[in-house]
């Protein structure tokens, strides 16, 4: 897709953090943009911070498929179109080792995380097709799961991994079907980022809520993460949101299948870690990085 002018872009996750950057930079585009978000207060902050006018916005519970058929819904009886699909909602788990973790650990991730890229093209998808305009799906991984895992975060490196696996199947599937639609991994990257991500407990159902509470060092919010970085010795570069939403935009005009900053870096990590596993070893190290 290289003209996005009057073309209709969803986001998921889009009221706060990468998913409202996105949203910006879509409606700098002259796109028409529909935000979904289950937190609806955010929801409606974030689109008076657009602007209104061609940003809306959806209460959306992605983990829920009737509540992400019900967006499509919407969105196709507004727009009569969706050019450009964001499955970008996501949420974590603490830092647990695996026989800690709970299973309401996995049943809140991986619903959101897998459940919500799963429902949000089994949604748009088939109207996307039948439209027979060009479009592309964007997913959001993470370089934590989809390249090197980090074994403290278990659950959510394992949802991820599962992203960026449902974005290779589906992208082969939408061009061997001879469709106009292609997909893409979106790798958020270039630093750490300042994202919700690190206070997704806030939006946990209770009904999914651990029985054993987790101690602060397996929760922490981003400035605090830093700063225990920083006693670590470690001086961690922090990304700019609408810098990497102007990247995203840019992997979508070239046309890429993987979106990332400083992409070709992946390969050393990929190669060191197919090498261990062709020795027959575990490519993951445990580090502590005295932060916990």
């Amino acid at each position: 897709m290289k003209d996005f002018q009057g073309r209709v872009a969803v986001v998921t996750g889009g009221a706060s953090g990468i998913g409202l950057a996105l949203a910006r930079a879509f409606l700098g585009e002259g796109m028409k943009v529909v935000i979904a978000d289950v937190e609806e207060p955010a929801l409606k902050t974030a689109v008076e911070e657009l602007g209104g006018g061609e940003a809306s916005g959806v209460v959306t519970d992605v983990s829920d498929p009737r509540s992400v058929e019900a967006l499509a819904e919407q969105v196709f009886a507004t727009h009569g179109a969706c050019h450009l699909l964001c499955n970008n909602a996501g949420v974590a788990a603490p830092n647990l080792d695996l026989w800690e973790t709970e299973p309401s650990d996995f049943q809140w991730v991986h619903g959101v995380n897998v459940g919500g890229v799963a429902h949000g093209v089994q949604s748009f998808v088939p109207r996307m097709i039948e439209s027979g305009e060009e479009g592309v799906v964007v997913n959001t991984s993470s370089g934590d799961g989809g390249i090197s895992p980090l074994a403290q975060q278990v659950v959510y490196a394992s949802s991820k991994a599962a992203v960026s696996i449902m974005t290779e199947c589906l992208h082969a599937q939408l061009v061997g079907r001879g469709t106009k639609l292609r997909a893409a991994i979106f790798y958020p990257s270039g630093g750490m980022l300042r994202t919700g991500i690190w206070t997704t407990k806030r939006n946990r159902p209770p009904e999914l809520a651990r029985k054993v509470e987790v101690d602060a060092g397996q929760e922490t919010t981003f400035d605090d993460f830093l700063e225990g970085a920083k006693k670590a010795g470690f001086d961690l570069p922090v990304q700019d949101l609408d810098e990497l939403a102007q990247f995203l935009l840019e992997g979508i005009r070239n046309e890429d299948f993987v979106i990332m900053i400083d992409r070709a870096s992946m390969a050393g990590t990929l190669n060191d870690r197919a090498a261990k596993l062709a020795a027959g070893e575990c490519p993951i190290v445990l580090q502590h990085m005295g932060l916990s």
